[in-house]
Protein backbone atom coordinates (compact mmCIF):
# COMPACT_ATOMS: atom_id res chain seq x y z
CA UNK A 1 0.00 0.00 0.00
CA UNK A 2 1.45 3.32 -1.00
CA UNK A 3 1.07 7.06 -1.41
CA UNK A 4 2.95 9.22 -3.87
CA UNK A 5 4.02 12.85 -4.06
CA UNK A 6 6.91 15.28 -4.02
CA UNK A 7 6.27 15.96 -0.29
CA UNK A 8 8.16 19.25 -0.12
CA UNK A 9 8.56 20.11 3.55
CA UNK A 10 6.75 16.97 4.76
CA UNK A 11 4.29 19.27 6.54
CA UNK A 12 1.33 18.39 8.74
CA UNK A 13 -0.91 17.80 5.72
CA UNK A 14 1.60 15.33 4.30
CA UNK A 15 1.90 13.54 7.62
CA UNK A 16 -1.89 13.33 7.90
CA UNK A 17 -1.89 11.51 4.55
CA UNK A 18 1.05 9.29 5.52
CA UNK A 19 -0.54 8.40 8.86
CA UNK A 20 -3.72 7.29 7.04
CA UNK A 21 -1.64 5.07 4.77
CA UNK A 22 0.17 3.56 7.74
CA UNK A 23 -3.03 2.87 9.68
CA UNK A 24 -4.88 1.43 6.69
CA UNK A 25 -1.94 -0.76 5.71
CA UNK A 26 -1.62 -2.16 9.22
CA UNK A 27 -5.33 -2.97 9.34
CA UNK A 28 -4.98 -4.85 6.03
CA UNK A 29 -1.76 -6.59 7.04
CA UNK A 30 0.23 -4.75 4.35
CA UNK A 31 3.47 -2.78 4.33
CA UNK A 32 3.17 0.98 3.93
CA UNK A 33 5.26 2.90 1.40
CA UNK A 34 5.89 6.53 0.51
CA UNK A 35 6.92 7.10 -3.11
CA UNK A 36 8.69 10.36 -3.86
CA UNK A 37 11.14 11.88 -6.34
CA UNK A 38 14.78 12.90 -6.20
CA UNK A 39 14.15 16.33 -7.74
CA UNK A 40 11.29 18.66 -8.51
CA UNK A 41 9.64 17.55 -11.78
CA UNK A 42 9.74 21.10 -13.16
CA UNK A 43 13.55 21.02 -12.97
CA UNK A 44 13.46 18.34 -15.66
CA UNK A 45 10.58 19.76 -17.69
CA UNK A 46 11.94 23.32 -17.69
CA UNK A 47 15.74 23.63 -17.72
CA UNK A 48 15.67 27.24 -16.50
CA UNK A 49 13.40 26.49 -13.53
CA UNK A 50 14.94 27.23 -10.14
CA UNK A 51 12.86 25.69 -7.34
CA UNK A 52 12.29 27.42 -4.04
CA UNK A 53 11.92 24.47 -1.72
CA UNK A 54 10.86 24.11 1.89
CA UNK A 55 13.26 21.21 2.32
CA UNK A 56 16.34 19.86 0.61
CA UNK A 57 16.21 16.29 -0.65
CA UNK A 58 18.22 15.15 2.39
CA UNK A 59 15.91 17.05 4.76
CA UNK A 60 12.89 15.45 3.13
CA UNK A 61 14.31 11.97 3.61
CA UNK A 62 15.06 12.68 7.27
CA UNK A 63 11.51 13.96 7.83
CA UNK A 64 10.00 10.93 6.09
CA UNK A 65 12.24 8.61 8.12
CA UNK A 66 10.84 10.20 11.28
CA UNK A 67 7.36 8.90 10.42
CA UNK A 68 6.31 5.29 11.04
CA UNK A 69 6.22 4.45 7.32
CA UNK A 70 7.66 1.02 6.48
CA UNK A 71 9.34 1.94 3.18
CA UNK A 72 10.40 5.01 1.23
CA UNK A 73 10.88 4.55 -2.52
CA UNK A 74 12.74 7.35 -4.33
CA UNK A 75 12.20 7.56 -8.08
CA UNK A 76 14.73 9.35 -10.26
CA UNK A 77 12.72 11.95 -12.15
CA UNK A 78 14.24 12.23 -15.61
CA UNK A 79 12.98 12.86 -19.14
CA UNK A 80 12.09 9.20 -19.61
CA UNK A 81 9.87 9.23 -16.55
CA UNK A 82 8.42 12.60 -17.53
CA UNK A 83 7.25 11.17 -20.86
CA UNK A 84 5.10 8.48 -19.25
CA UNK A 85 1.35 8.98 -19.32
CA UNK A 86 -0.55 8.57 -16.06
CA UNK A 87 -1.64 5.07 -17.06
CA UNK A 88 1.86 4.09 -18.13
CA UNK A 89 3.26 5.40 -14.88
CA UNK A 90 0.75 3.39 -12.88
CA UNK A 91 1.46 0.26 -14.91
CA UNK A 92 5.23 0.30 -15.28
CA UNK A 93 6.31 2.13 -12.13
CA UNK A 94 3.63 1.52 -9.53
CA UNK A 95 2.37 -1.95 -10.42
CA UNK A 96 5.31 -3.67 -12.14
CA UNK A 97 8.27 -2.06 -10.39
CA UNK A 98 6.92 -1.27 -6.92
CA UNK A 99 4.15 -3.88 -6.67
CA UNK A 100 1.57 -1.33 -5.49
CA UNK A 101 -1.86 -2.85 -5.03
CA UNK A 102 -3.52 0.02 -3.20
CA UNK A 103 -2.72 3.71 -3.78
CA UNK A 104 -3.83 6.56 -1.53
CA UNK A 105 -3.45 9.98 -3.11
CA UNK A 106 -3.90 13.53 -1.84
CA UNK A 107 -6.68 15.75 -3.09
CA UNK A 108 -4.36 17.87 -5.29
CA UNK A 109 -2.04 15.13 -6.58
CA UNK A 110 -1.46 14.92 -10.34
CA UNK A 111 0.91 12.71 -12.29
CA UNK A 112 1.52 11.79 -15.90
CA UNK A 113 3.31 13.77 -18.62
CA UNK A 114 0.52 16.31 -19.25
CA UNK A 115 -0.99 16.34 -15.73
CA UNK A 116 -4.48 16.81 -17.19
CA UNK A 117 -5.95 13.63 -15.74
CA UNK A 118 -7.44 13.47 -12.28
CA UNK A 119 -8.70 11.15 -9.60
CA UNK A 120 -11.51 9.56 -11.65
CA UNK A 121 -8.99 8.70 -14.37
CA UNK A 122 -6.62 7.14 -11.84
CA UNK A 123 -9.47 5.05 -10.42
CA UNK A 124 -10.35 3.78 -13.91
CA UNK A 125 -6.75 2.94 -14.76
CA UNK A 126 -6.40 1.27 -11.38
CA UNK A 127 -9.34 -1.04 -12.06
CA UNK A 128 -7.72 -2.06 -15.33
CA UNK A 129 -4.34 -2.65 -13.66
CA UNK A 130 -5.43 -4.22 -10.38
CA UNK A 131 -4.61 -1.17 -8.25
CA UNK A 132 -7.25 0.18 -5.87
CA UNK A 133 -7.04 3.99 -5.85
CA UNK A 134 -8.34 5.86 -2.80
CA UNK A 135 -8.64 9.62 -2.28
CA UNK A 136 -7.45 10.98 1.05
CA UNK A 137 -9.55 13.77 2.59
CA UNK A 138 -8.12 17.27 2.80
CA UNK A 139 -6.27 18.20 5.99
CA UNK A 140 -7.79 21.47 7.22
CA UNK A 141 -6.16 23.65 9.88
CA UNK A 142 -7.44 27.06 10.97
CA UNK A 143 -10.05 26.80 8.22
CA UNK A 144 -7.38 26.43 5.53
CA UNK A 145 -6.58 23.55 3.19
CA UNK A 146 -2.99 22.88 4.20
CA UNK A 147 -0.50 22.77 1.32
CA UNK A 148 3.16 23.42 0.56
CA UNK A 149 2.09 26.44 -1.51
CA UNK A 150 0.38 28.02 1.49
CA UNK A 151 3.44 27.50 3.66
CA UNK A 152 5.73 28.96 0.98
CA UNK A 153 3.62 32.13 0.95
CA UNK A 154 3.94 32.44 4.72
CA UNK A 155 7.71 31.91 4.66
CA UNK A 156 8.10 34.46 1.87
CA UNK A 157 6.09 36.97 3.90
CA UNK A 158 8.29 36.38 6.93
CA UNK A 159 5.38 34.91 8.91
CA UNK A 160 7.54 32.18 10.42
CA UNK A 161 5.24 31.60 13.39
CA UNK A 162 2.36 30.54 11.15
CA UNK A 163 4.66 28.63 8.77
CA UNK A 164 6.09 26.65 11.68
CA UNK A 165 2.59 25.86 12.94
CA UNK A 166 1.57 24.42 9.58
CA UNK A 167 4.86 22.61 9.06
CA UNK A 168 4.60 21.02 12.49
CA UNK A 169 8.22 21.92 13.19
CA UNK A 170 10.48 24.95 12.77
CA UNK A 171 11.51 25.92 9.26
CA UNK A 172 15.21 25.57 8.53
CA UNK A 173 17.66 26.28 5.74
CA UNK A 174 21.01 24.71 4.96
CA UNK A 175 23.92 26.37 3.24
CA UNK A 176 27.67 26.80 3.11
CA UNK A 177 29.36 29.80 4.75
CA UNK A 178 30.96 32.16 2.23
CA UNK A 179 33.04 35.30 2.54
CA UNK A 180 31.21 38.44 3.64
CA UNK A 181 31.70 42.16 4.23
CA UNK A 182 32.98 41.83 7.83
CA UNK A 183 30.84 44.80 8.93
CA UNK A 184 29.23 42.82 11.75
CA UNK A 185 32.59 41.83 13.17
CA UNK A 186 33.60 45.49 13.40
CA UNK A 187 30.53 46.15 15.57
CA UNK A 188 31.10 43.13 17.81
CA UNK A 189 28.54 40.92 16.07
CA UNK A 190 30.47 38.66 13.66
CA UNK A 191 28.22 37.06 11.10
CA UNK A 192 28.44 34.08 8.79
CA UNK A 193 27.11 34.64 5.28
CA UNK A 194 25.14 31.67 3.98
CA UNK A 195 24.95 30.61 0.34
CA UNK A 196 21.74 28.75 -0.57
CA UNK A 197 22.52 28.26 -4.25
CA UNK A 198 23.14 24.53 -3.82
CA UNK A 199 20.09 23.81 -1.68
CA UNK A 200 17.61 25.88 -3.75
CA UNK A 201 15.62 26.56 -0.60
CA UNK A 202 13.08 29.30 -0.10
CA UNK A 203 14.49 32.41 1.62
CA UNK A 204 12.24 33.89 4.33
CA UNK A 205 11.10 37.51 3.98
CA UNK A 206 13.39 40.36 4.97
CA UNK A 207 13.86 40.87 8.69
CA UNK A 208 15.69 39.85 11.84
CA UNK A 209 14.97 36.37 13.20
CA UNK A 210 15.56 34.41 16.37
CA UNK A 211 17.31 31.23 15.22
CA UNK A 212 19.27 28.21 16.34
CA UNK A 213 22.28 27.07 14.36
CA UNK A 214 23.81 23.64 13.83
CA UNK A 215 27.35 23.41 12.43
CA UNK A 216 28.19 20.56 10.05
CA UNK A 217 25.22 18.52 11.32
CA UNK A 218 26.86 18.11 14.75
CA UNK A 219 23.51 17.95 16.55
CA UNK A 220 24.24 20.96 18.77
CA UNK A 221 21.73 23.81 18.61
CA UNK A 222 23.36 27.20 19.22
CA UNK A 223 21.25 30.31 19.76
CA UNK A 224 21.67 33.23 17.42
CA UNK A 225 20.04 35.88 15.27
CA UNK A 226 19.80 36.16 11.53
CA UNK A 227 19.32 39.15 9.26
CA UNK A 228 17.88 38.63 5.80
CA UNK A 229 17.80 41.58 3.47
CA UNK A 230 19.68 44.28 1.62
CA UNK A 231 21.87 45.71 4.43
CA UNK A 232 20.35 49.21 3.95
CA UNK A 233 22.59 50.84 6.60
CA UNK A 234 25.58 49.94 4.43
CA UNK A 235 23.92 50.70 1.09
CA UNK A 236 23.70 47.04 0.12
CA UNK A 237 22.65 46.11 -3.42
CA UNK A 238 22.07 42.37 -3.06
CA UNK A 239 20.17 40.12 -0.66
CA UNK A 240 22.33 38.56 2.05
CA UNK A 241 21.66 35.96 4.72
CA UNK A 242 23.83 36.75 7.74
CA UNK A 243 23.71 34.81 10.98
CA UNK A 244 25.35 35.74 14.27
CA UNK A 245 25.81 32.83 16.69
CA UNK A 246 25.81 34.09 20.26
CA UNK A 247 29.01 33.56 22.28
CA UNK A 248 30.70 31.66 19.46
CA UNK A 249 34.13 32.50 18.09
CA UNK A 250 35.15 29.62 15.82
CA UNK A 251 35.95 30.15 12.15
CA UNK A 252 32.93 29.06 10.09
CA UNK A 253 34.17 29.77 6.59
CA UNK A 254 33.41 26.86 4.26
CA UNK A 255 31.35 24.98 6.85
CA UNK A 256 27.77 23.82 6.48
CA UNK A 257 25.20 25.55 8.69
CA UNK A 258 21.63 24.52 9.40
CA UNK A 259 19.68 27.59 10.55
CA UNK A 260 16.33 26.95 12.22
CA UNK A 261 13.84 29.82 12.53
CA UNK A 262 12.01 30.33 15.80
CA UNK A 263 10.50 33.79 15.30
CA UNK A 264 10.76 37.03 13.33
CA UNK A 265 11.47 39.77 15.85
CA UNK A 266 11.51 42.87 13.63
CA UNK A 267 11.73 44.21 10.11
CA UNK A 268 15.01 45.11 8.51
CA UNK A 269 15.51 48.87 8.56
CA UNK A 270 18.10 51.53 7.83
CA UNK A 271 19.93 53.15 10.77
CA UNK A 272 21.60 56.55 10.82
CA UNK A 273 25.00 55.07 11.55
CA UNK A 274 26.73 51.85 12.60
CA UNK A 275 26.66 52.86 16.28
CA UNK A 276 22.84 53.00 16.21
CA UNK A 277 22.74 49.65 14.42
CA UNK A 278 25.09 48.10 17.01
CA UNK A 279 22.84 49.31 19.84
CA UNK A 280 19.83 47.75 18.14
CA UNK A 281 21.67 44.48 17.59
CA UNK A 282 22.48 44.34 21.30
CA UNK A 283 18.76 44.81 22.07
CA UNK A 284 17.88 42.15 19.52
CA UNK A 285 20.24 39.67 21.14
CA UNK A 286 18.84 40.37 24.60
CA UNK A 287 15.29 39.91 23.34
CA UNK A 288 16.14 36.64 21.61
CA UNK A 289 18.04 35.26 24.60
CA UNK A 290 15.08 36.07 26.86
CA UNK A 291 12.74 34.38 24.40
CA UNK A 292 14.79 31.19 24.29
CA UNK A 293 15.13 31.21 28.08
CA UNK A 294 11.34 31.38 28.43
CA UNK A 295 11.04 28.43 26.05
CA UNK A 296 13.45 26.40 28.17
CA UNK A 297 11.54 27.25 31.35
CA UNK A 298 8.26 26.26 29.68
CA UNK A 299 9.74 22.95 28.54
CA UNK A 300 10.96 22.22 32.08
CA UNK A 301 7.57 23.02 33.60
CA UNK A 302 5.86 20.77 31.04
CA UNK A 303 8.01 17.74 31.90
Amino acid sequence: MATIGFFDGVHRGHRFLIDRVIATARDAGLESTVITFDRHPRQVLHSDYIPQLLSTFEMKLRLLAATAIDNCAVLRFDKRLARLSAREFMEYMLRDRLNVRKLVIGYDNRFGHDRTEGFDDYVRYGRELGIEVVLSPVFVLDGLDLSSSLIRKLVTAGNITAANRYLGYRYSIEGCVTGGFQEGRKMGFPTANIDLSESAQLVPGYGVYAVTVEVDHDGQQREGMMNIGMRPTFGGQTVTLEVNIFHFGANLYGRMLTVTFADRIREERKFNDTAALARQLAKDQQQIERQFEKEKEHEKSSC
